[in-house]
C-alpha cells in the first residue's frame, strides 16, 4: 500500500506491505456547511448574551482579541461577516501571542485574510515582556494574574478563537485568549509550570490546574463586556460549528462539537505511530511537539513514534531545547526539571516522558544535530524511518498514521 502524508508544501510517501498497515486516522470528515450562514446564526442567536448587533451599540471603543499564526483559527473569515456591525466604531485588534514572537508580514496577512487591508493600521501585538500590564488578582493555584492593560481599558471586547484539543490545557479557545494570550510572562510561566502535573492533559478540564488558572483569569474579567466567537474546524479547516455570546458558554458548547470531530477511536495500540504535523502547527518544533504528545496514546510501550514536521521556522523558543540538550537521557531531563523550572520546560518534560515510553524518530527540515539535542533520531525520509522501525521491532509490526496529530486525540477502545 502507498500512503502519502503532508510535509511542508509537499508530501512524504511510504510503501507498506498490507500486513504492516495499522490504522489511518484523521479528524472526522463532515459535510461542508455555508460558513457565513453558520456565523450569522451564531451572531444572531448568542448564548447568554445580546446579539452581536446589540452588543456593539453605544460602544465607546471595541478591542478584538485574535489568535496568532500558530493557530488554524480562520480569523479573517470570521471577521468578514462581522465588519458591517463594526463599521463606524472605534475598533482595535490585538494579537494574543502569549509568549510567542510577533507575526511576520506574511503571517499578518494569513491571520486577517480578506480584511487585512481594512484593519492593518489598527493592529497591536501583545508582548508578554514589554506591554503595559495590570495585576487583577491571584488564581486558586496561586498564579499572579497580570493582563495587558489594553484589555482592561477597553469598553467592549470581542474574542475570536477556535476550539481543538490541547495537550495540557484540555482544549484551546475561550479563556485561553486571555491566559496565556494577553498575559504577562510571569503569569504564563507560573501557569505553564502546572502543565507538569498529571491532571494537565488533553480533553481534561475538571481538575486540570492549567485550565483552572485560565478560568480564574476569565472570572476576574466578569465585569468586562465580552462577546465571544468560538469556531470548530473540520479536517479541511472549514468552519463546521460556531457558538457566540458568553465566553464560558460558547467555549463549552464548542468543546462538545470538538470532541465529535477530533477524538478518534482506535482498535488497538500500534508498534509504530507516524505523527504528521499539519499546517500551521508545523511552524516549529515547539508547536510540533504537541503531535508527539497525542501520538503517545496510540503507541505501545517500547514502540516507535515518527514525527513528520517541516518545522518551517526552526525550533521556536529555545528554552526547552537547551534543557533537552543539557541532559544525556529523558530520565535526566525530568530529574533536572524536578529541581528548577523555566517557561518552556513543560515542553521538555512532555517530550522526555514520551522518550521514556519508546523511541522517537523525526522526518524534519531541522538540522540533524538539533533533532538529536531533542532526543529524536533524525531520518532522511518517512520510508527510511518506517523501514528502520519495522526492522527493529519485527516484520509483523503494525504502523498507524495520525494525519493531523496536533489536534487529533486517539482513544483505544
Amino acid at each position: 500500500m502507498r500512503i502519502e502524508v503532508q510535509y511542508g508544501d509537499g508530501k512524504e510517501c511510504v510503501e507498506l506491505r498490507d500486513e504492516n498497515v495499522g490504522e489511518i486516522i484523521h479528524p472526522k470528515d463532515l459535510p461542508p456547511l455555508d460558513e457565513k450562514a453558520v456565523l450569522d446564526a451564531a451572531f444572531k442567536n448568542p448564548l447568554g448574551s445580546q446579539t452581536l448587533e446589540e452588543f456593539v451599540k453605544g460602544a465607546k471603543d471595541i478591542l478584538v482579541v485574535v489568535n496568532d499564526a500558530t493557530r488554524p483559527t480562520p480569523t479573517g473569515r470570521v471577521l468578514e461577516p462581522m465588519m458591517p456591525h463594526l463599521q463606524g466604531k472605534d475598533v482595535n485588534y490585538i494579537i494574543a501571542t502569549g509568549m510567542h514572537r510577533a507575526p511576520t508580514d506574511e503571517e499578518f496577512r494569513y491571520i486577517f485574510g480578506p480584511v487585512h487591508d481594512m484593519v492593518k493600521d489598527r493592529i497591536h501585538v501583545h508582548d508578554s515582556k514589554t506591554s503595559e500590564m495590570t495585576y487583577i488578582g491571584t488564581s486558586r493555584n496561586g498564579t499572579r494574574l497580570i493582563l495587558n492593560r489594553k484589555v482592561m481599558d477597553a469598553d467592549r471586547i470581542i474574542v475570536i478563537s477556535s476550539v481543538e484539543p490541547h495537550y495540557f490545557a484540555g482544549y484551546t479557545g475561550g479563556r485561553k485568549s486571555f491566559l496565556p494570550g494577553v498575559s504577562a510572562y510571569e503569569t504564563i510561566e507560573q501557569n505553564h509550570k502546572l502543565a507538569l502535573m498529571i491532571e494537565a492533559q488533553a480533553l481534561r478540564l475538571k481538575g486540570n490546574p492549567v485550565h483552572e488558572d485560565m478560568e480564574d483569569m476569565a472570572k476576574a474579567l466578569r465585569d468586562k463586556r465580552i462577546f465571544s466567537v468560538m469556531v470548530v474546524l473540520d479536517k479541511h479547516h472549514r468552519i463546521c460549528h460556531a457558538s457566540a455570546g458568553d465566553l464560558k458558554r460558547s467555549f463549552r458548547t464548542a468543546v462538545k462539537k470538538a470532541d465529535k470531530v477530533f477524538v478518534v477511536k482506535l482498535k488497538r495500540k500500534a508498534d509504530v505511530v507516524v505523527a504528521v504535523t499539519a499546517f500551521p502547527y508545523d511552524i516549529d518544533l515547539y508547536q510540533s511537539q504537541k503531535a508527539l504528545d497525542n501520538a503517545k496514546y496510540a503507541v505501545r510501550d517500547g514502540g516507535v513514534i515518527i514525527l513528520v514536521s517541516a518545522c518551517r521556522m526552526g525550533v521556536g523558543p529555545d528554552t526547552f531545547l537547551n534543557l533537552l540538550a543539557s541532559a544525556n537521557t529523558p530520565k535526566d531531563v525530568l530529574e533536572k526539571i524536578s529541581h528548577t523550572y523555566k517557561l518552556g520546560y513543560h515542553k521538555a518534560a512532555k517530550m522526555a516522558e514520551i522518550g521514556l515510553k519508546g523511541r522517537i524518530m523525526a522526518v524534519t527540515k531541522l538540522d540533524p544535530a538539533i533533532a538529536r539535542k531533542a532526543h529524536m533520531e533524525p531520518v532522511g525520509s518517512l520510508q527510511e524511518a518506517v523501514d528502520m522501525a519495522i526492522s527493529e521491532l519485527g516484520p509483523g509490526s503494525k504502523v498507524t498514521f495520525i494525519m493531523d496529530a496536533v489536534i487529533t486525540v486517539p482513544k483505544v477502545q
